[in-house]
């Protein structure tokens, strides 16, 4: 009898990651607010939609007391200040952007890019 042969092969994508932090509102209700408008069941479709379609792969938000830590993984070639203005005119962006303001420690005037503080690494596991 003849077997197929099974072939594997492995895609290699590389990607970049962006790790931001923001401070919220120092008051355990607004927090409790702010984390539940990003649950399954309350997030915005449509910022979801906006985020994909900037070119955004993956995001976390990471929250130790007040203090949000975001992680953005992005195709190699993602140009962020370039995304960052794209999304800003996609449907109900801006409206997201002055509703959250509410919880975070900024004015609701401000763009994502002024709120979000761009982190750099120092230190990873050396191969």
């Amino acid at each position: 009898s003849h077997k197929p042969k099974c072939i594997k092969t492995v895609l290699t994508v590389t990607t970049m990651r962006f790790v931001q932090t923001l401070e919220l509102k120092d008051n355990p209700s607004l927090i409790e607010a702010y984390k539940a408008q990003h649950s399954r069941q309350q997030m915005w479709p449509e910022i979801i939609e906006g985020i994909r379609q900037v070119g955004i792969e993956e995001m976390e938000l990471y929250i130790c007391g007040n203090q949000l830590v975001m992680i953005v993984d992005a195709p190699d070639d993602f140009d962020w200040d370039a995304a960052m203005a794209h999304l800003a005119t996609l449907p109900r962006q801006q409206e997201w952007e002055t509703w959250n303001s509410q919880f975070q420690q900024c004015s609701p005037t401000d763009t994502s890019n002024q709120k979000w503080h761009m982190m750099k690494r120092f230190f990873h596991l050396y191969k």
